[in-house]
């Protein structure tokens, strides 16, 4: 049954698209198959000058036809179904023209079909609005045919009979017009909805390059701060102490190392693996742990980090943990850049309830100079440290506290917020 079901519906998807192609071909074989079925059994019947085994009540009570009288009839009735689709409403005022008019005459045709072919086309092509007219232009033409045959059958019996077959063919034509629109309505909500996912899909991938864009402003920014300060200081001290100068290359050589490694880690998610050998080898994301290594390579290039913590932040998740380890980094990055070597930075990280403060704060340069704030600049460092507090209901806050700057971030890791641990 299964199989069967799907070649017909193959079929009829085929059916379907050949008919949008040449959809004259249709309406040309419904009528070829209405003259068939309907005219030609009325031609050979005149043309064979007998009335068949028909009662004598049925002969008396229709007028017989001349045979060009009865073609005339049949071609007004049929052909007008050529443009039952693309005008049905012209197409029904014709054949209910014809059909008046034969009934007038008092003649009876077997291609008086073609009256509920008209309406069944008009309810599932027509404009809704035009049935209420049609309907009680059938009607009244039925009742005209009821009374002519009133002689050989009752006038309710025949009112019946006509009535329901015009019911049947306008109820066959609001359903597959309701069925029709049913589809069409699937067909667009489906299309919608791929559309809907594709735009899901392109916000995600946005989503991501902005994560990975953070990742790697943070990662490259700290350590091309250290490499610089650290060159700097290398090349000072060659002429004056040599092994000095050495000690800063080699740390050099250290901290690029440790960029292309988180650099690879960060990338690494972005590559689509080709097999065993072609996958990135990744490390864990940075965390807490992570902070005192952190502060050792600022140390090295110059710069002073007391660093303390309060609280239980051990049991941090590593969501948590990498936003507090990437604010740190960046607050300390800008410190290095613009208090430089030899200044000194107080780092606290305190854990209250489920709320954790990240404070940053630097002696400012050693020697006076402008530093500029968010108030003349804010970079893409301060946007992102607040993009990711903001993760976590958290708020980022810079300015100059004295000589010094200060950045202080506040996360709210209540589960209400959304960043429950």
């Amino acid at each position: 049954m299964g199989p069967l079901v799907a070649r017909l519906g193959r079929a009829g998807q085929r059916l379907r698209h050949a008919d949008r192609a040449h959809p004259w071909v249709l309406d040309t074989a419904v009528v070829v198959l209405v003259i068939l079925l309907f005219c030609l059994p009325d031609l050979l019947h005149t043309a064979g000058g007998g009335d068949g085994d028909a009662p004598r009540r049925f002969r008396l009570a229709f007028t017989r036809l001349p045979l060009v009288g009865m073609v005339a009839l049949q071609a007004g009735l049929v052909l007008p179904l050529l443009w039952r689709r693309r005008a049905p409403a012209v197409a029904f005022g014709a054949v209910t023209a014809v059909f008046v008019l034969q009934w007038s005459l008092g003649a009876a045709l077997r291609a008086d079909v073609a009256l509920f072919i008209a309406l069944y086309s008009l309810a599932l092509h027509g404009r809704l609005r035009q049935l209420p007219w049609a309907c009680a232009v059938t009607a009244g033409a039925l009742g005209l045919v009821a009374v002519r045959v009133s002689a050989a059958v009752s006038v309710w019996d025949a009112l019946f009979f006509l009535l329901s077959t015009a019911t049947a063919a306008l109820a066959l034509g609001l359903m597959i017009r309701v069925r029709r629109a049913q589809l069409a309505g699937l067909r667009d909500r489906a299309a919608r909805l791929e559309i809907e996912r594709d735009q899901r899909g392109r916000l995600a991938v946005a989503a991501e390059r902005a994560r990975v864009a953070r990742e790697m402003h943070d990662i490259v920014g700290h350590n091309l701060s250290v490499i610089i300060t650290l060159a700097d200081a290398g090349s000072y001290a060659t002429g004056v102490a040599p092994e000095r100068g050495e000690e800063a290359l080699h740390l050099i050589g250290d901290t690029g190392r440790l960029a292309l490694s988180e650099l690879r880690r960060v990338l690494g998610v972005l590559r689509e693996a080709d097999g065993p050998r072609s996958e990135p080898e990744l490390s864990p994301q940075p965390g807490l742990a992570d902070i005192e290594a952190l502060c050792e390579g600022v140390r090295a290039a110059g710069l002073e980090v007391v660093y303390r913590t309060a609280g239980d932040i051990d049991t941090l998740d590593s969501g948590v943990q990498l936003t507090v380890y990437r604010i740190v980094q960046e607050a300390l990055t800008n410190t290095l850049k613009h208090a430089g070597a030899g200044a000194r930075a107080n780092l606290a990280i305190v854990m209250e309830d489920t709320r954790l403060t990240i404070t940053v704060q630097d002696s400012g340069p050693p020697a006076p100079a402008e530093r500029p704030g968010p108030a003349n600049e804010e970079g893409h460092g301060l946007v992102g440290m607040r993009e990711r507090a903001a993760l976590y209901g958290g708020h980022v806050s810079a300015g100059p506290v004295g000589p010094g700057w200060t950045v202080r971030a506040a996360l709210d890791l209540a589960p209400q917020g959304g960043a429950a641990r």
